[in-house]
């Protein structure tokens, strides 16, 4: 019994003297409790709305400070001319954009009944069609006041219109997600344990005793992936196009430069992966379990972030793929001019660079 006692206390202490393991077993099932509990969620909240009212009467107003107090709403801004619709969904600013019908008080009461236009991005049919179910809960409430408090018929007419989605497709929001999730996957899990293979087999040494620089053995190593990286690429854009009939409404060039972009950065992810572990197990591990959550919850893919708490909202900013799922989003499917894109461009160049000098100048130290 007491040798059986001592081999579960030896076991322990290997437990306890493995950072990672702690690590995964302890701090892990935090992480995702917290990620997946606030994280996910079918709820629209604290939505940005842009506001088009030509009336300005105390009609418009009321409405305007029903939305302000929803919790799912947040007034950001309001339009001078209605040409400002199209730039505000372009440059991302807001989800909804409200639009009052001329003489709206006065419509509403000589006539009973008056036009609002609630518009939205269609690239993100979920949440368009929670966006203006909400929108439309608010209108419907105040036209119930206005009756009660009338005694008459009131009847404010909503028109629905979806940007750049007018059916509805699914496929227009989750193509350009799989698109970021794939690539950064691929490439980062592959670099990071076709490296580690070669230092756990012991055979990196071997590779460095080349006349080859290091730089060149490993960038070597990572073209193979970029290449396969590439074909990905253009397998999903062909199944986007004939297959889920998702448009390339934008310039391709700027489409496959973006990607090209991002899978560079998922290089240099791995490459940073390989230099803080020693083990196949551990780099899948970490590139796997510690991509997979963040990209799935923390990106927009599935659930908006403006609904997350604003702590969950900062560390999002940190996704790579957050950036490239947002950018393909208005190159591929909105189709706008890539000066509406530079944002998202550069975070993923600052992030690749970065990513890279950090990776090269901690590799080349493990291995002296």
């Amino acid at each position: 019994m007491n040798e059986f006692l001592s081999f579960i206390k030896k076991e322990f202490y290997h437990i306890f003297r493995d950072q990672r393991t702690i690590l995964i077993l302890l701090v892990m099932p935090v992480v995702q409790i917290i990620l997946f509990g606030f994280a996910i969620t079918t709820e629209v909240k604290n939505t940005q709305v842009a506001l088009f009212d030509p009336s300005k009467d105390v009609a418009t107003q009321y409405i305007k400070d029903k939305f302000q107090a929803s919790e799912y709403f947040t007034i950001v801004e309001e339009l001078t001319t209605p040409n400002q619709i199209n730039e505000v969904f372009k440059y991302g600013k807001v989800g909804l954009v409200i639009v009052f019908s001329e003489d709206f008080a006065d419509n509403l009461l000589h006539t009973g009944e008056a036009a609002i236009q609630l518009i939205t991005d269609g690239t993100e049919p979920n949440q368009a069609s929670m966006l203006t179910g909400y929108a439309s809960g608010i209108l419907s409430l105040y036209q119930q006041e206005l009756m009660e408090q009338y005694h008459a018929p009131f009847q404010i007419v909503s028109e629905i219109r979806m940007l750049y989605n007018p059916q509805l497709k699914s496929a227009y929001n989750f193509v350009p997600g799989v698109m970021g999730m794939v690539l950064i996957l691929i490439c980062a899990m592959m670099t990071s344990i076709a490296i580690v293979r070669e230092k756990e087999m012991g055979t990196m040494e071997v590779l460095l005793s080349s006349p080859l620089k290091p730089i060149y053995i490993i960038l070597a190593k990572a073209v193979p992936y970029f290449s396969l990286s590439i074909f990905n690429l253009a397998t999903i854009l062909l199944l986007a196009v004939f297959v889920f009939n998702v448009p390339v409404a934008g310039n391709l060039f700027w489409l496959i430069l973006l990607s090209l972009l991002f899978i560079f950065l998922a290089l240099s992810l791995g490459l940073l992966i390989s230099t803080l572990v020693d083990s196949q197990l551990a780099a899948m591990l970490i590139s796997g379990m510690a991509l997979m959550m963040p990209i799935m919850l923390l990106s927009g893919l599935v659930f908006p972030i403006e609904s997350m708490p604003e702590i969950l909202q900062w560390i999002s900013a940190i996704v790579p793929a957050r950036w490239y799922i947002e950018a393909v989003k208005k190159l591929m499917i909105q189709g706008v001019e890539v000066r509406y894109v530079t944002k998202e461009f550069l975070i993923l160049a600052v992030m690749a660079v970065g990513l890279m000098l950090i990776s090269l100048k901690n590799f080349k130290t493990r291995l002296n």
